[in-house]
């Protein structure tokens, strides 16, 4: 199995078998740290750490050189720093990171219309219907890679499978700049002596559950009753995994993605520990969430939290919501109650409010009466007022002067993803 670092990596010929395929994962290597390259010559080949230089920031990507050090994503910046001492550090641009991903899917879309972009920097891509434009599944990956290369200037690692499954694999597998394709008929062979962890969706703690009874590869899974297996990590993610230990795998490449989830966190400056400030950047983000609903046109069935301490421990909290909303409002309180539910108060150095459940606004049957239908007005004048005098403009009066230093922008970022 590949590593973070680049060691370990498998690749394919240019000329080799691709029977059966026709799912290609393709991910950017090092997305981050390569377009900050791209736009620096001078810091190719230099160990990278893409995050803010203060220390208190996390890693959101880190070059290969600075990889084979240890440094990895989510570590702490300063903890990347003490692995790698010489490393530079250059904060994230993501204006420029867009810039070139929309560049890199505009060449995906110019080959198949069937792309799914999963994130900024990788897409799974369906070309069985362009054979005839194009040519085989693996002259398309090799095409695609040169084009990446040639019209964008970084490079890019691609999988080529007869599942989505297999592709994602053998991407990662595959990387940095790599290729990796497994015919359909040598799928099982490819599976069985790969780590558990290696399946897409198999986290750390289902790992550690799984190799206390043995399960350690691939080939474990398959052959352990699903008893056993669903003792160690329950039914649901069991019975998943078998299906995938056995390659199977009918999910198609969706063109239409449809978010299940959006959020909005919060790094502070320094680690806070009064709760009224912790409650009332809650309550803020919990309008940031809302706003963002309703200008998507949907409304949140659960709310979640996330809350980072000072030694780097996090816990999340979610609720259904008995009807769903997209009330910043009651967003924010209910954010505020799942926060007072906690026993821990330990300084926290990072809050996250994230509506989950997500469904269109007006769906469903209409309830008899609205409590939030006040509060909907209300921020819905808000709203307007924003979109004419600008956002930083309007806020409500009990966060003027509220809350704590942040080392975050306003720009929305993803739960998970630093």
């Amino acid at each position: 199995m590949g590593r973070g670092d680049g060691s370990g990596r498998l690749v394919s010929s240019e000329d080799a078998d691709d029977t059966g395929t026709g799912i290609l994962h393709v991910d950017m290597d090092a997305f981050y740290a390569s377009v900050e390259v791209l736009h620096d010559p001078s810091l190719r080949g230099l160990p990278l750490i893409i995050g803010a230089p203060d220390g208190r920031s996390v890693v959101s990507s880190a070059s290969y050189e600075a990889r084979r050090f240890g440094v990895r994503s989510a570590m702490p910046v300063s903890q990347a720093l003490r692995l790698c001492p010489h490393a530079r550090v250059v904060p994230p641009d993501f204006t420029k990171y867009r810039a070139a991903s929309s560049a890199v899917m505009e060449i995906f879309h110019s080959v198949t219309p069937l792309v799914e972009q999963l994130s900024i920097d990788e897409a799974f891509l369906d070309v069985r219907g362009v054979r005839r434009l194009w040519g085989t599944p693996g002259q398309i990956a090799v095409l695609l890679r040169r084009r990446v290369h040639d019209e964008v200037g970084i490079t890019c690692s691609v999988g080529v499978a007869a599942t989505k499954h297999i592709a994602k694999m053998a991407s990662t597998i595959s990387k940095p700049d790599g290729m990796l394709i497994v015919p359909a008929a040598r799928t099982q062979e490819f599976l069985d002596p790969r780590p558990v962890g290696a399946m897409w969706g198999v986290g750390p703690k289902a790992v550690e559950a799984l190799e206390r009874r043995g399960i350690r590869l691939i080939r474990d899974v398959r052959e352990t009753p699903f008893e056993s297996l669903s003792r160690a990590v329950g039914p649901a993610l069991a019975q998943r995994m078998q299906q995938l230990a056995h390659g199977e795998d009918a999910r198609p490449v969706e063109t239409e993605r449809v978010e299940k989830s959006l959020g909005h966190e919060e790094t502070f400056d320094r680690d806070i520990t009064d709760a009224d400030v912790l409650r009332s950047e809650l309550l803020r983000l919990g309008d940031r969430v809302g706003a963002r609903l309703r200008s998507a046109g949907w409304r949140a069935g659960a709310v979640a939290i996330k809350i980072r301490f000072a030694d780097f421990s996090t816990v999340s909290r979610t609720v259904s919501l008995t009807e769903p909303t997209e009330v910043g409002q009651r967003i924010g309180e209910t954010a505020v109650a799942l926060f007072d539910q906690l026993e821990r108060r330990d300084p926290v150095r990072l809050v996250g409010v994230r509506a989950e459940k997500l469904g269109e606004s007006g769906g469903g049957a209409l309830a008899l009466w609205d409590d939030d239908e006040e509060q909907r007005r209300l921020e819905g004048t808000l709203d307007d007022a924003r979109a004419r005098f600008g956002v930083g403009m309007i806020t409500r009066a009990r966060h003027v002067g509220r809350g704590a230093e942040r080392t975050a922008s306003d720009a929305p970022r993803p739960f998970g993803r630093e």
